[in-house]
């Protein structure tokens, strides 16, 4: 795969950009570059997407470390990765993701003990897969109006992938046993976690509605560049 100066430039930006946010964060479980992740799907495509992503996480938290750090490392690029993927309507792949991690999860015993409407989000977004797809078409010649609900509606499942990779890291992957976290802690996580990660949803849809669409309207004019880069 070859890319023009002008896409290297571009992908750098992205993972700058993926990093700076994550520096001005504040308040919540997770942080400002999830508003990112829907373009940097949606434009990078799913591989290239994925790896700008992997690179903005890495510096950031490579300087700026926390004790969750292998959460968003993973977790973002993977929902930069299910963006691209509904762009691209490759829904069979991203399908094949989540039954993996849910199967995971629900096989786990703790994953059958925790309420399920801590992960109702996630549930509604596997649902909202192959429909987000049909409903898509050709994203990069869409009238800008139809803009104003495919890209929010791709950016609730990039968030929602984000959700489920951190799950699945935390209980099927047992981290929860790095941190020495009992059921009980578990359970209180989830609870609370729960309802910053909706707030954060429906934040995350409300900037992709205000900024994503006409941000993505000007980046398409731009001339030599071929969307989405992969």
């Amino acid at each position: 795969m070859r890319f023009s100066p002008k896409s290297v430039a571009l992908v750098g930006v992205f993972a700058s950009l993926h990093a700076v946010l994550y520096f001005f964060s504040l308040g919540l479980w997770r942080n400002w570059s999830i508003y990112l992740e829907p373009i940097e799907g949606i434009i990078l495509g799913p591989w290239v997407g994925f790896f700008a992503a992997l690179i903005g996480s890495i510096v950031a938290r490579a300087i700026k470390p926390t004790k969750l750090w292998m959460f968003g490392i993973i977790a973002e690029p993977v929902g930069v990765l299910a963006c691209g993927l509904i762009v691209k309507k490759q829904w069979k792949p991203l399908i094949a993701l989540y039954a993996f991690m849910l199967v995971s999860y629900f096989l786990h015993s703790f994953g059958r003990q925790l309420p399920l409407w801590t992960i109702l989000d996630i549930l509604a977004a596997v649902v909202l897969i192959y429909p987000a797809t049909k409903v898509c078409g050709d994203i990069f010649k869409e009238d800008a109006s139809h803009l104003l609900y495919i890209i929010p509606l791709v950016a609730f499942i990039g968030i929602a992938t984000d959700a489920l990779t951190r799950v699945f890291l935390l209980i099927p992957a047992g981290l929860y046993m790095l941190f020495g976290w009992s059921y009980e802690a578990l359970y209180y996580v989830f609870m609370v976690g729960a309802a910053d990660s909706y707030i954060e949803d429906l934040l995350v849809v409300l900037v992709s509605s205000l900024i994503g669409a006409p941000l993505l309207a000007s980046l398409r004019k731009l001339p030599g560049i071929k969307y989405p880069l992969s």
